[in-house]
């Protein structure tokens, strides 16, 4: 069964979106249209089209003379970052919970279903992907045109910071990883009961779980070093 351009067309975009997300394709990346388009087994005109609307998204840059770059992750916008993700989760959740609809919760409960799979299964990628699909969802909720923008905007970012640091070898992490789950599940109730209030404090909660175990990974381990002389400054035998 062959492909039509236009189904081609949202394969394109929708895998360049995956490996963006789960950075298989890095920050700062430049792309090639001409392997882009070979691979996708399209034009380069459709490719342009696609590569406009990923910057519009937030996932790509366009360079007049150099072509498409995988948005950067900068100083700035990392500080950009931690300064209005609790601000715009606390908004949308608060919103989701006044505007969610019977379709829209059962789509959010299976989309928490998909990612304790991927916690169970130690997948990071699919972990990542599952945690931005299911706080899309909510901004989908909302139904805000203000704020779902650059709720997606954040959720790229947040994707990316979550597959540089997380490890699912790290045991130590296991429970704030069931932690996260655990409060997946509290915004499905808190939405589906209607609770605003509730659930805006819980986004903050939640982002401040975030927070804290990229701090533990940006943060190094304290270097476990005896007390005492340092090797090499013994004192000389004979030495008052």
């Amino acid at each position: 069964m062959t492909l039509d351009s236009r189904s081609r067309k949202a394969l394109c975009a929708d895998d360049l979106r995956r490996r963006i997300l789960t950075e298989t394709l890095p920050p700062g990346t430049y792309l090639d249209e001409t392997e882009l388009a070979e691979a996708y087994g399209i034009s380069r005109p459709p490719l342009r089209e696609i590569l406009r609307q990923l910057a519009g998204e937030g996932y790509v840059v366009l360079h007049e003379n150099r072509g498409a770059q995988v948005t950067p992750m900068t100083h700035k916008t990392l500080r950009n970052f931690f300064v209005a993700a609790p601000m715009i989760y606390a908004a949308t959740s608060r919103l989701a919970a006044e505007h969610a609809t019977t379709e829209q919760i059962a789509r959010l409960k299976e989309a928490q279903w998909a990612f304790r799979q991927a916690i169970r299964r130690g997948d990071a990628a699919e972990r990542a992907l599952g945690n931005e699909r299911f706080h899309a969802i909510i901004g989908e909720m909302a139904d805000n045109e203000f704020l779902l923008p650059s709720l997606r905007r954040l959720l790229i970012d947040h994707s990316r910071i979550g597959m540089t640091f997380y490890n699912p070898r790290q045991i130590q992490l296991a429970h704030q990883r069931e932690l996260a789950a655990d409060q997946h599940d509290d915004f499905i109730a808190l939405i589906e009961s209607g609770d605003a209030d509730g659930a805006a404090d819980l986004a903050i909660a939640h982002w401040e779980l975030s927070r804290a175990q990229i701090e533990r990974f940006v943060t190094p381990p304290a270097l476990n070093i005896p007390l005492g002389r340092l090797p090499g400054t013994e004192p000389e035998r004979g030495a008052s």
